[in-house]
């Protein structure tokens, strides 16, 4: 597929060689610290040294004060209270932590995750009839809830007030709870805008700690679960979200709670045995954000896609080693069938596609098959951008209702995109990039004639290529051992802190050029480059799936590489390494 390279604009030269000088580092990293908002010595300090102190204050959202007091009442009248959460892994990260810092201080507590297919998303009518039945007068809802408006009146018919903790886009009208927490209520002065549900569900316990003079290192134990959901909502990595996610990880490297170990153990890390006071992780690796994407994330999500994702909460809470390696065993066995189950439906529906002229003609890609399960078509609908670059939205049926995933590409804002044609729709809800929703079947055809037609007005030829978005250019002699290791304090990396994408051009390869992969495919390019004037060091590069070029390479085309800095260790030497992203030979780009 055609990747438009895209490199951004230098920062302002005087600034970057100011903040070079003062921080005694390469001009080409001060560049990237500038091009992310770091301009002073002192900016540079709280972003290679993130502070738990420079967190908000909580009592700054907006009904924070009215949250708390609820919930001090019901501690005080000896209420029972319900955590209800998302069957997703923000939404069961979120549960877990505002359960069982409340646990500790109020022992009528349960909670409740709503099932995928009886229930669906959000507040559902099921879980209040159950919290009505098990004399439950207050429900604190996380991650879902901010569109809630009916639900919320039917619960305090039935006696129960609620607290919403959410970080989706409101509605015209919020829901009339006793508190609604939510940093993208227009009337929110929270500074900061972009926390995951479990963040805002952090930031109550952390209010109410704050009343009750509990120490942070209890609110602070909850950090290894708001990484997680942090890394898998795949909210932005920037001011205080790289706050919590650093210290989560650092959490989750070196004490990491019982069921986040066993997930990681049954994904195939191990503990090392060997302990040092400076020890940076107790795994075989660090783990990173990455691992709580692909590895973590997937599995705590699995539950609830294929069984129930209370499973999911009940290892996340769980603080005896036995019950959550036997829990995160069986979990693990739900990915695999979960996996099975991504692959097969996303290769049908590129087989739909591609057997469909009409299809390939549109500029957005929506499908419905019936049959399709529902707790893997938002990862399908991800894997088809991956494919065909286009928003897409994947449908399937459940309980008489129509319901999606949808995701889209850069420059396309898909709840914009569904929001008009909201007229269509039971109920929709979510972000920029993602979003779910759900119509009666009669509405399909009017629904896809609107939403491409919204396409059409909104999406321009060029959104629909690829973008690979470059930080800056290196000469492979600006990459040595000390520009490596200063890079990797940038970490975590994620949206609005991705790891940086450079670009080196007028190279060749060495004479190592070769072709690896497993059984016999040679699908992937191991090579070493030099400029094509011979100056640099030699570095040895990896290029996953992208052996075709290995002839060209062999000829002595010179070429242009985009690519991540890496380290590769093999028979105990680890060594620098370019990890690429794409390829142009010469004659593909301008001299």
């Amino acid at each position: 597929m055609e990747k438009r390279w895209v490199v951004k604009e230098e920062a302002d030269r005087q600034m970057v060689m100011r903040l070079a000088e003062a921080l005694d580092i390469s001009p080409k990293l001060t560049n990237l610290l500038v091009q992310r908002g770091v301009t002073t010595f002192d900016e540079a300090k709280s972003f290679f040294r993130p502070s738990l102190d420079a967190l908000h204050d909580p009592f700054l959202m907006k009904d924070m004060d009215k949250a708390v007091d609820r919930i001090l009442q019901a501690i005080s009248r000896n209420e029972n209270i319900m955590v209800y959460g998302d069957y997703d892994v923000d939404g069961t990260t979120a549960v877990s932590l505002v359960y069982s810092f409340l646990k500790n201080i109020h022992k009528r507590i349960e909670f409740y995750i709503p099932d995928r297919y009886l229930e669906g998303y959000g507040i559902s009518i099921k879980g209040i009839d159950t919290a009505a039945e098990h004399d439950v007068k207050l429900i604190i809802a996380l991650d879902c809830g901010i569109k809630a408006i009916d639900k919320v009146k039917y619960a305090s018919e039935k006696g129960i007030d609620f607290i919403i903790g959410d970080h989706h886009r409101p509605g015209e009208t919020i829901p009339e709870a006793v508190a609604v927490l939510d940093p993208k209520r227009p009337d929110c002065p929270y500074p900061y805008k972009e926390l995951s549900g479990a963040g805002v569900g952090f930031k109550l316990t952390q209010a109410l700690a704050s009343k009750l003079r509990i120490s942070d290192k209890k609110v602070f134990a909850g950090l290894d679960l708001l990484a997680i959901s942090i890394a898998a909502d795949i909210v932005p990595i920037t001011g205080e979200n790289r706050i919590l996610a650093y210290y989560g990880l650092q959490q989750i490297n070196t004490q990491p709670r019982p069921g986040v170990y066993s997930i990681l153990k049954s994904s195939g890390f191990e503990k090392v045995t060997e302990k040092t006071p400076k020890v940076k992780t107790v795994f075989n690796r660090e783990i990173t954000i990455s691992d709580l994407v692909f590895v973590v994330g997937p599995r705590i999500n699995a539950a609830g896609r294929i069984k129930d994702a209370t499973d999911s909460v009940r290892l996340l809470i769980s603080n005896h080693e036995e019950y959550a390696e036997k829990l995160g065993g069986e979990i693990n066995v739900l990915n695999s069938t979960r996996r099975d189950l991504d692959s097969s439906i996303t290769q049908e529906a590129i087989d739909m596609i591609n057997a469909s002229e009409k299809l390939k003609k549109k500029k957005t890609t929506v499908l419905f098959k019936e049959e399709w399960h529902k707790g893997v078509i938002g990862i399908v609908a991800s894997r088809l951008i991956e494919h065909f670059y286009k928003p897409t939205i994947v449908l399937t049926l459940a309980d008489g209702l129509i319901t999606g995933s949808a995701r889209s590409v850069k420059g396309f804002d898909i709840y914009d995109a569904i929001d008009s044609c909201s007229h269509l729709l039971a109920h929709f809800g979510g972000h920029t990039y993602a979003a779910g929703l759900a119509m009666k079947p009669e509405n399909l055809d009017a629904f896809l004639e609107e939403f491409e037609a919204y396409a059409e007005k909104n999406l321009t030829d060029e959104m629909l290529i690829p973008e690979i978005e470059i930080d800056e250019e290196l000469f492979l002699s600006d990459i040595n051992s000390k520009f490596y290791r200063i890079l990797k304090q940038f970490a975590p990396f994620g949206p609005g802190n991705m790891s940086p994408l450079f670009v080196s051009h007028h190279l060749i390869d060495t004479g190592y050029a070769k072709t690896v992969g497993r059984n016999g495919e040679a699908r992937h390019l191991k090579f070493e480059v030099v400029h094509r004037d011979h100056s640099g060091n030699p570095l040895k590069a990896i290029a996953f799936n992208m052996g075709e070029h290995c002839e060209k390479m062999k000829q002595g085309k010179s070429f242009s590489l985009c690519y991540h800095l890496d380290e590769n260790t093999w028979l105990g030497q680890t060594s620098l390494q370019l990890r690429v992203k794409d390829i142009r030979f010469q004659e593909e780009t301008e001299e």
